[in-house]
């Protein structure tokens, strides 16, 4: 079994946020979008280790902003809205990982996300929905089948200890990590860390 890259998305809470930085994750995620039960006012925590990297998660944000939060130490952006290949391009030019996330449902027009295959190091498939995410629900991974493109993806959308296995047995090259938030929660932004702890363990034995 290839390696995964594990993303915790959703963190606001220190203690929450330190203790899940012990665990053996890859990207830790802090959403700045004000109408997410998960966004985050506060600054991005900086003291954690070399290994995790930090995520923003923003929904139709200005440039400007995505700007001002990398200055604050991001190692990465998610773009979970509608933003355009230009406004991609722009972000992209600061330096910075760069992942576009897609909602994916049975109408998918995959065409659409031909033009930012160039632009964007990976992208996130999502359970499709007018909030951006955080449904807690999944979309039919059978719909992976028909991804036409090279650019790696993580998986998002209702993952949880239940379907883990199933999303480990997608035998697809190109999903390179799997993206925990809402059903690893005992609250919005408030992660259960044994559920996590038994997450990594079933990724780690698969």
């Amino acid at each position: 079994m290839r390696p995964l890259a594990i993303k915790v998305c959703g963190m606001r809470q220190a203690d929450n946020i330190q203790a899940l930085a012990e665990l053996d994750i890859d990207y830790m995620g802090f959403i700045f979008y004000e109408k997410s039960k998960r966004y985050t006012p506060t600054s991005i925590i900086t003291e954690l280790p070399a290994s995790i990297k930090k995520v923003g998660v923003f929904v139709n944000a200005s440039v400007e902003d995505v700007q001002n939060k990398i200055n604050e130490g991001l190692h990465a952006v998610q773009l979970h809205g509608d933003e355009s290949v230009d406004f991609c391009k722009a972000i992209k030019t600061e330096g910075i990982l760069l992942i576009k996330a897609f909602g994916l449902h049975e109408d998918i027009n995959w065409e659409d996300l031909a033009p930012y295959e160039k632009v964007v190091d990976y992208f996130l498939f999502d359970t499709s929905s007018a909030q951006y995410g955080g449904t807690g629900k999944t979309f039919d991974w059978a719909l992976l089948n028909k991804y036409p493109y090279s650019t790696p993806y993580f998986l998002s959308g209702g993952l949880d200890l239940e379907n883990l296995h199933t999303a480990l047995a997608i035998s697809d090259a190109r999903l390179i990590g799997l993206d925990l938030n809402s059903k690893f929660e005992i609250e919005p932004a408030l992660k259960d860390i044994n559920k996590i702890k038994q997450a990594l363990k079933i990724i780690k034995d698969e």
